[in-house]
């Protein structure tokens, strides 16, 4: 049997267990004229699970939390059968250990080759002396001055290693010890030479992904002197304890990450401890875990403000901010890896506050910092939720609340240096100055807002530095079209890409209209589509620090332009709605959105897109209540006088018979005197900018129209 599976002599022992196990089900006795088996346990066995001992296998991991992107089985072989289950004992070729396992696929038609077991296996006597080591550790004076040499590396077995205690004799040393690890197998135990010493200094990194713990050595010692674990006890946001019957445990890992500046220099090496909260189950884990989060139109709101009002705005971010949220239900986390209690390993930490990667950690951070500030005489917005005003008779101070970033500003600078004074009393908090990084740029004769840093990162990541820039962003000439003959692409680069330029979008209202139109073609993308995309790209490359511009000297008047095209969606034919609103001469909210529905004329297009334009309006108009400021008879302008008549009498019937109610609402606000619709020129409607293509002079009026600038 073991000659057949071309097994070496180690799995002699598993050999002859599965032999017994075997005969005891195969071999008849001729004086009973049973086997064995059915002897003792008084009946038939069934062998139709049996395997031939020794065949590849593939063994599926359930236990282990998995990541997205790691496998999900192993390699192995059948080595035997469980006395206590219906599992199969194999042996796993990737841990290199005997495990039991029922998730196991059997290839019994594949004939093991010679050598493509575990050849570490034959050669057990030269490898006995490694067998219960764990990772060599260095030890070296911090004074002296260290060779730069080539460190050499050597593999010691896996099954033997604990990889938590590795990692815990690791954190229990000096800053001076150095952890070799393995690369290769070796018959013997080279000299140790002693590498060079990691620099303290944070590091350049392009890439800012999260990175596990196994996926490169990391000096431990170093994250417990960055981020100690007493900041968790400090705050009490966990007790060691036994794991409750009945209860299931949460696992923990580190998360790596290097903190950029403005121009993308890191600043800071972090690291932070989360929990596997993909395991959490609703109900049992956690209830409600809906948080506010403040729009960035909400945003813009606040600026535009502020920069009427002439006061600056500052930026604070509280340090590791779900930490001081308290949590209802009953939570039970793994201890860290490498930060293990070494007397009570095997206990948990049931947790008394929030911890980054639970579902209810963001709600639990909001619950505790509103509560604070209601308790020190803040108002909450009625329609902003993240927005805490305080008043006194003459001043405001107005506080933006984006998860752990605040931005707050005040008529008097006094309230901002006690509003500071106050988050310092109860969270340990990063004061950041007068904001840039969010905005880009502020100035102080009014606030420019742009995504320079971003763009940059966008066109490196898409190969688009060396693009030749274009003039506009996309195409007069060609209309795109479902291309069903054309060329498939990439439907994961092109989504990625789409998505970056989305985000983009945010201060950057001159890409929306071709943004918009290249992700209607998410589904099927080709060739050409891709080539509107890159179109784009080449627009931004050529103009890479346009933003938003607030001055100081502008009123604060709310004014809105509407527009539409008329069946300009070659899919469907439906047409395309945008509007924009200004508070002064600032644009702070613009929409490019595809209508539901076929319109029948472009009467009807543009009544719908002016009912929709009237939706975000009000929407301003109560926001900036919470702000002390009422807006009445807003204006709306549109060029199309029938569908201005529509609005101010219920004329035309045939043409309007068939619109949907929703839509007729703009009707009521007319009549309440909360909006106004007003006529406007063509050649002043700057609401086209999100409705269709232009050629490069109509297109640059638009967009100084608006007030997007150069920060140049």
């Amino acid at each position: 049997m073991l000659a057949d599976s071309k097994l070496p002599i180690t799995f002699w022992a598993e050999a002859v267990n599965t032999t017994c196990y075997v005969q005891s089900r195969v071999l008849i006795i001729k004086s009973k004229g049973k086997t064995p088996y059915e002897l003792f346990e008084k009946k038939k066995p069934y062998i139709g699970f049996l395997k031939p001992f020794g065949c590849p296998c593939t063994i599926l991991d359930t236990k282990t939390h998995l990541g997205k992107f790691e496998s999900k089985s192993d390699d192995g072989f059948l080595v035997g059968y469980s006395s206590q289950s219906k599992a199969l004992t194999v042996f796993n070729s990737s841990t290199r250990i005997i495990e039991e396992s029922d998730n196991v696929k059997c290839n019994e038609n594949t004939p093991n080759i010679p050598g493509s077991g575990p050849n570490w296996l034959f050669d057990i006597d030269s490898l006995s002396n490694f067998l219960n080591m764990s990772s060599a550790v260095i030890t070296g004076s911090g004074t002296e001055q260290v060779q730069e040499t080539n460190p050499t590396f050597v593999m010691f077995p896996m099954p033997f290693v604990d990889s938590n205690d590795a990692c815990a004799t690791a954190a229990e040393k000096s800053d001076d010890q150095l952890i070799v690890e393995s690369s290769e197998t070796t018959d013997e135990i080279p000299t140790l030479e002693e590498g060079p010493q990691r620099d303290q200094e944070p590091e350049v990194n392009d890439s800012n992904l999260g990175v596990d713990l196994p996926e490169e050595p990391l000096h431990l010692t170093r994250t417990q002197k960055n981020h100690p674990p007493t900041l968790f006890v400090l705050q009490h946001v966990w007790d060691l304890v036994d794991l409750p019957r009945g209860h299931r445990v949460i696992g923990t890992k580190w998360i790596f990450r290097n903190k950029t500046d403005e121009r993308g220099i890191v600043i800071k090496n972090k690291a932070r401890l989360v929990a596997q909260g993909y395991t959490q189950e609703e109900g049992i884990d956690y209830d409600d875990v809906f948080a506010p989060v403040a729009r960035i139109e909400a945003i813009r709101l606040f600026l535009a403000f502020a920069s009427y009002k002439g006061f600056k705005v500052y930026q604070m971010d509280v340090m590791s901010a779900f930490l001081y949220g308290t949590i209802d239900e009953e939570v039970y986390v793994s201890q860290p890896p490498g930060f293990e209690d070494p007397k009570y390993p095997d206990k948990v930490y049931k947790l008394r506050k929030a911890l980054y990667g639970l579902h209810q950690a963001a709600r639990a951070w909001y619950d505790t910092l509103s509560s604070y500030l209601l308790e020190n005489k803040f108002e909450r917005g009625v329609i902003d939720k993240t927005l805490f005003i305080k008043r006194t008779k003459t001043d405001i101070l107005l506080v933006q609340i984006y998860v752990d970033d605040i931005i707050f500003g005040s008529t008097k600078d006094d309230m901002c240096k006690e509003f500071e004074e106050l988050m310092h009393k109860k969270f340990k908090m990063s004061s950041m100055g007068e904001l840039t990084f969010f905005l880009g740029l502020q100035k102080t004769d009014g606030i420019f807002i742009n995504q320079s840093k971003y763009v940059a990162s966008t066109l490196q990541k898409f190969g688009m530095n060396d693009a030749k820039p274009a003039s506009t962003p996309m195409e007069t000439h060609k209309h795109l079209t479902a291309d069903v003959e054309g060329e498939e692409v990439d439907v994961h680069h092109y989504r990625s890409m789409i998505g970056s330029l989305m985000y983009l979008t945010a201060s950057r209202a001159d890409i929306m209209f071709a943004v918009c139109v290249c992700a209607r073609y998410l589904v099927r993308p080709k060739e050409s589509h891709l080539h509107a995309v890159k179109r784009i790209f080449k627009y931004l490359k050529g103009q890479p620090r346009l933003g938003l511009w607030y001055p100081n000297d502008s009123s604060f008047d709310l004014v809105a332009y509407t527009d539409s095209d008329y069946g300009g969606a070659n899919l469907d034919r439906k047409s395309t709605s945008g509007g924009c609103q200004f508070l002064g001469g600032r644009l702070v909210s613009w929409q490019c959105k595809k209508q539901t529905t076929v319109s029948q004329s472009t009467t009807e297009a543009e009544y719908i897109a002016a009912s929709q334009c009237c939706s975000r309006v009000l929407w301003i108009q109560n926001q900036m209540q919470d702000y002390g400021v009422s807006f009445l008879q807003t204006p709306i302008y549109i060029d199309n006088n029938s569908a201005s008549s529509i609005v101010n009498n219920p004329v035309k019937h045939s043409k309007t018979k068939h619109i949907e109610i929703k839509y007729h609402f703009i009707r009521d606000c007319n009549e309440k005197k909360l909006i106004q619709v007003l006529k406007v020129h063509t050649d002043d409607q700057y609401a086209d900018l999100f409705t269709k293509a232009f050629d490069v002079g109509k297109f640059t009026f638009l967009v100084t129209g608006v007030g997007i600038m150069n920060s140049e």
